[in-house]
């Protein structure tokens, strides 16, 4: 698939590869980037082929800086009707930060700085590998603005309180390993190794069947909103389709033969 803002690749089977592609803005994302990354999510949430994704920024500096406030400034020189026309067009899309319940297990593959909005992404996904030279800020105070991408209210889920209002309202920076201690990464490894991780972490999640995987997602985030007596009373699509699957009769069946079960995905 072509797109330009970012490449999409499937590297292995069943996964795709999304890079941002504007290192020049420290891969930044404005409008029209928004417009096709929420393309791209619908695309592999609608793939039946593609059982997990990861997302990436080019280069080593920078994941994602998050929203361009370059092209915003640029947008409200230009006056009310070019704000109300971007405003328009922004509220039709559904953003990564925008879907709590995605149905495809997402790894964040945090390569450099995580600013904003892109570490609103990392927050906003499953699974965090991060380069060793990578930090995470949501500095929206500093430019007056805020963390509406998702920040102030997944970080505060994330982290106790306290902590996670002190980053809030201060917009100072973790580190790499600040990030791991806290227990917001999964992996912290030296740049030349990230792809290694990523893709141990990849090898583990393929492992199991990827329609048990979207039921386990989808169980575990929809009862987090749930008390838990509810929660484990709760009837979940996933799961449900899930049993109904040939996948749920090759688990059973490889291990009663003795051998790697062989997923098919439905």
């Amino acid at each position: 698939m072509d797109y330009e803002f970012f490449t999409y690749d499937v590297p292995r089977p069943h996964v795709a590869w999304v890079t941002i592609e504007r290192p020049e803005v420290a891969n930044a994302i404005h409008t029209p980037a928004h417009v096709e990354w929420s393309a791209i999510l619908d695309c592999i949430a609608d793939d039946d082929d593609i059982w997990l994704a990861v997302f990436t920024g080019s280069g080593e500096r920078s994941f994602c800086a998050g929203r361009d406030l370059k092209h915003l400034s640029a947008v409200q020189q230009q006056g009310p009707d070019a704000v109300a026309a971007n405003n328009a067009q922004m509220a039709s899309l559904t953003r990564l930060i925008d879907r709590h319940d995605y149905p495809k297990p997402l790894i964040a593959r945090v390569n450099g700085a995580a600013r904003g909005g892109g570490f609103e992404v990392a927050l906003a996904t499953d699974l965090v590998v991060a380069a060793d030279h990578a930090s995470f800020a949501l500095p929206e105070p500093l430019r007056g603005i805020y963390a509406g991408g998702g920040g102030v209210h997944r970080l505060p889920r994330q982290l106790p309180l306290k902590l996670a209002m002190e980053y809030l309202l201060t917009g100072k920076a973790m580190s790499a390993a600040e990030a791991l201690e806290l227990h917001l990464v999964n992996a912290v490894v030296p740049y030349a190794q990230l792809d290694d991780a990523v893709n141990a972490l990849i090898d583990d999640i393929m492992a199991c069947a990827p329609l048990s995987i979207r039921a386990t997602k989808q169980a575990a985030i929809r009862g987090l909103d749930l008390p838990l007596g509810e929660a484990l009373r709760a009837q979940y699509p996933a799961v449900k389709a899930m049993m109904a699957s040939a996948d749920a009769k090759e688990g059973p069946l490889a291990f009663s033969e003795r051998r790697a079960p062989v997923w098919q995905g439905r």
